[in-house]
């Protein structure tokens, strides 16, 4: 796995200040290929799939990916962080064309969003304390609970956690990881990637308690832009099929691609 970054160390990218142009309105590939440019949002807290490099650029399995797509669209590659609360936004308001944010597909989201097919997928977890034993949903009652606010964890937990559950909404992963690791919360919504982090920062300290869902990523357009995803649809069969996505998993995150990811389920 390809990745020198902790996730506490990126704790400051949500205190990233982007420096943006106008709003741009290219929905098409002929539209950004006529530009020469393609603006792309990605998330910079979330190791491997988005991180900052040693230099404070970002780079990952997303950047990565984003980097492919430019190359076969022929155009230059403006890379531009998001967090998790603003990356729809700042693609419905044109700030940038295009999402590879490790944005997960969820109905709520398609209402605001177009997906591609995946070209990533995740597991979500409880985890936390291994001491505490939760198995289920009841046993989030009376339990302080971090989630990255506006994750699919956070909506996840949100759907089946009882009443008197206690869920502590942070700006970012990291920011929530670091609420488990202090004991401000004893449990966590976390992904399998982040839970190998912490494993790795704090072995034999936590456990996986139960699974919340599977979760495929897709890049996202704004709605409508229909050319421009059908065009990132035939790129991601064409990198899926001749084994340069595979390659690219491989190398951030460790194992190859999830089979829901190469089927499109």
């Amino acid at each position: 796995m390809r990745l020198n970054k902790t996730l506490i160390g990126l704790g400051a990218a949500a205190a990233l200040t982007v420096g943006l142009a106008g709003p741009v309105a290219a929905q098409t590939p002929s539209e950004i290929q006529g530009r020469g440019t393609v603006n792309i949002g990605l998330l910079v807290d979330f190791p491997p799939f988005g991180i900052l490099d040693e230099a404070g650029n970002p780079d990952g399995y997303d950047a990565d990916v984003a980097r492919l797509l430019a190359e076969d669209m022929g155009v230059e590659l403006n890379l531009v962080p998001v967090t998790g609360p603003n990356r729809i936004p700042y693609l419905v308001s044109n700030q940038v064309d295009i999402l590879v944010a490790s944005l997960g597909i969820t109905p709520e989201r398609a209402e605001q969003v177009d997906f591609s097919d995946p070209y990533a997928g995740i597991e979500i977890f409880v985890f936390g304390d291994a001491d505490l034993e939760v198995t289920g949903p009841e046993g989030l009652s009376g339990q302080n609970i971090a989630v990255a606010r506006a994750s699919t964890q956070d909506t996840s937990i949100t759907e089946i956690a009882p009443d008197d559950a206690n869920i502590q909404r942070f700006d970012d992963d990291a920011s929530a990881v670091q609420a488990l690791l202090s004991g401000q919360t004893p449990l966590m919504g976390a992904s399998n990637v982040v839970i190998s982090q912490i494993n790795t920062m704090a072995p034999d300290q936590f456990d996986t308690k139960f699974s919340l869902r599977q979760q495929s990523q897709a890049i996202a357009v704004r709605p409508g832009s229909d050319e421009l995803l059908a065009y990132i649809n035939d790129f991601l069969g064409r990198v899926k099929e001749d084994g340069s996505l595979n390659a690219l998993h491989e190398e951030w995150v460790g194992g190859p691609l999830p089979e829901f990811v190469i089927s499109g389920q």
